[in-house]
């Protein structure tokens, strides 16, 4: 085993390491943003926009995310309106299309994910805030919002999770993050195995990372669950 190769090889991603995180945060945060819009549309009562938010969902959860990014890198550029508007010099940034198609795809998977949460929520939980005077926007955010949560989040970091192996494919469209500037070591050095491996021990340290946050996350947000310790007899 050439442990110079291996550690120059990982010293080389590591250069990598932020851009895959820019672009994982980025693309995670749009998503949540957009997936609170679909799901607030698909719940909201109005059949127009719930049938444009199960529509949507229909699309992004069933094609392929490859599709999606090709898509929007090589295909928006050939509308007029698109190259010819203050939008064109953003999405021709490979980076920026890259960070839209991850955004827009798990949103479609982060809106039924929230849904679920919505839908665990006990009524009568609801219905005790209500007859205490809770409503609109302060029965959402002190009592909707966070049992919703809590239930949503052990799916939702899977979903994360999945994100961030998802922005592999990012560099199918030029952007070098960790997988990009490992397929352009082994076009240079042609050792696949080794490449690859300190790619694959990079991504699984950022996961364990993001599983235990959410885990931390989930601990403290179920603080009420954990039975109290026993008091102590005299």
């Amino acid at each position: 085993m050439d442990i110079a190769f291996l550690t120059q090889t990982m010293l080389t991603l590591l250069k990598a390491v932020p851009t895959t995180l820019a672009l994982f945060s980025v693309s995670v945060v749009s998503g949540c943003l957009l997936a609170l819009l679909i799901v607030w549309m698909r719940v909201g009562g109005k059949p127009v926009l719930s049938a444009f938010a199960k529509g949507y969902i229909f699309v992004f959860r069933g094609s392929p995310l490859l599709i999606q990014m090709f898509l929007i890198f090589y295909g928006l550029g050939q509308f007029g309106f698109i190259r010819y508007s203050f939008l064109w010099p953003f999405l021709r940034e490979p980076f920026i299309c890259a960070v839209l198609s991850l955004a827009l795809c798990t949103a479609g998977y982060s809106a039924e994910i929230f849904r679920g949460g919505i839908r665990a929520v006990s009524p009568r939980e609801i219905e005790a805030a209500r007859s205490i005077g809770m409503s609109g926007f302060l029965l959402v955010r002190r009592i909707l919002a966070p049992i919703a949560f809590r239930h949503a989040l052990p799916a939702y970091s899977t979903e994360i999770v999945l994100m961030m192996k998802s922005t592999a494919l990012a560099s199918l469209v030029t952007v070098w993050e960790v997988t990009g500037v490992a397929q352009r070591l082994i076009s240079q050095t042609y050792r696949t195995m080794e490449v690859f491996l300190c790619a694959a021990i990079i991504y699984l340290v950022l996961n364990f990372l993001i599983l235990q946050a959410m885990a931390l996350l989930e601990y403290s947000l179920s603080r009420h669950r954990r039975a109290a310790p026993p008091a102590l007899k005299a």
